[in-house]
């Protein structure tokens, strides 16, 4: 190994292999953790105590226990009382602001009216409101790890470029790199910054932050003013080429229907969007629409789950219900089974509060925005068979070579 940054990538997944393993099994001791990770005691040791010096770790005042392999030793959990995670929904109508722990625990939420669609406007809104949240966690002895930020629209991850929100006017915008500098010059904290659709965002939230067991794949789909699907497949947002997939507000369920803000008619959007749930048929029609969509997502993706959330939900509580019944409808009818449909475990701040769960789900998968391996980074694991970073990152596989600790 000759090259530094390499040894820092494999340090970093390290760091996130035993922070997975802490967050699935709370308690764990050093000695656990170089078991289940295959990484060597010396290994683990070192980057405990990074972990711990760095807040991500805390020792439990809890007594010293056994675990049965040598002498007794001190659990180790993820330092929720420390650490928190900055996310920030825009909305057409509305910013939405929480301040996220690492277990997931909601820590505050706020909303504020969107003062303008002009894109300067939110982005000086959207960062005031940051800077205040910052101010009031550091007063708390709080340490920021990450921001997450996400609104109603096609999103090139990668670059940060809103390609395409109808709904705030936005097309082929570097929304990110304003963010960015907006940040930078309010003096908050210089850590890793995302940029998501609001129904992907809410769907990492939904799986990273789940108490009910990893669901793979997943879908969340998103009723606000606009409708969307966010998709996690085998342990991965699945974005599309252009960041476009989940776009299923602008699916066409009626043909010759309303006109959408996209320019087609008989968008989903037209029939479970916000505008269009008003009046008991409104919202009975919304109903059969929003069953229908689910049913073909079910068709399309096969999901173990579907999580429906957005103020559309909140507003009109039987909307989700009745389109359980289409769906199971639909399932009956076909002679298979209907996916695991429920309400969003966050109400109305699920998108807010996955935007942090993007920034937190990217710190444990250091690898996932790289497009390719270095051509020379051919790394050893603990057994000493010849990986590749960029395939075993995903998969919390450590890695390990010389002066990588």
């Amino acid at each position: 190994m000759k090259a530094t940054g390499d040894q820092q990538l494999v340090k970093r997944i390290n760091r996130s292999v035993l922070l997975r393993l802490l967050r699935a099994q709370p308690g764990l001791s050093r000695a656990r953790l170089a078991q289940q990770s295959g990484l060597t005691k010396s290994t683990v040791s070192a980057l405990v105590r990074e972990l711990l010096d760095e807040h991500w770790l805390s020792e439990p005042s809890a007594p010293v226990v056994s675990d049965g392999i040598g002498r007794p030793s001190t659990p180790l959990v993820l330092d929720v009382d420390t650490r928190l995670l900055l996310g920030l929904e825009i909305g057409v109508r509305q910013l939405r602001l929480v301040t996220v722990a690492l277990d997931g625990t909601l820590l505050s939420s706020l909303e504020r009216p969107l003062a303008s669609t002009d894109a300067r406007v939110v982005c000086a809104q959207a960062v005031q409101l940051m800077h205040q949240s910052w101010q009031t966690a550091q007063q708390q002895g709080r340490w920021l790890s990450g921001i997450g930020v996400c609104l109603p629209g096609a999103v090139d991850a990668r670059s940060g470029l809103v390609r395409f929100a109808p709904n705030l006017g936005w097309r082929d915008l570097g929304f990110l790199s304003m963010l960015t500098r907006a940040l930078a010059a309010a003096a908050v904290p210089d850590v890793a910054l995302h940029l998501h659709n609001d129904a992907d965002a809410a769907a990492l939230g939904e799986y990273e932050f789940g108490t009910d067991g990893r669901t793979d794949p997943l879908i969340f789909v998103n009723c606000d003013v606009a409708v969307g699907a966010g998709i996690v497949l085998h342990d991965r947002l699945f974005t599309g080429a252009h960041g476009m997939a989940g776009e299923v507000g602008h699916s066409v369920l009626q043909l010759d229907g309303a006109v959408c803000s996209c320019g087609r008619r008989g968008c989903a959007e037209t029939l479970i969007g916000a505008r269009a749930l008003s009046g008991v048929h409104g919202i009975e029609r919304g109903a059969q629409a929003l069953g229908l969509l689910i049913q073909n997502l079910d068709a399309m993706f096969n999901p173990t789950t579907v999580v429906v959330g957005g103020s559309s939900c909140s507003t009109h509580p039987t909307l989700l219900e009745r389109a359980a019944l289409v769906v199971r409808g639909y399932a009956q009818a076909a002679g298979v089974p209907p996916p695991t449909i429920r309400a969003a475990r966050y109400g109305v701040n699920a998108a807010a509060v996955g935007a942090a769960a993007v920034a937190w789900h990217r710190y444990l998968r250091p690898t996932h925005l790289q497009t390719a391996p270095t051509p020379d980074a051919t790394y050893a694991d603990a057994n000493g068979t010849p990986t590749i970073s960029a395939e075993l990152a995903g998969t919390g596989t450590p890695l390990e070579v010389e002066g990588s600790t």
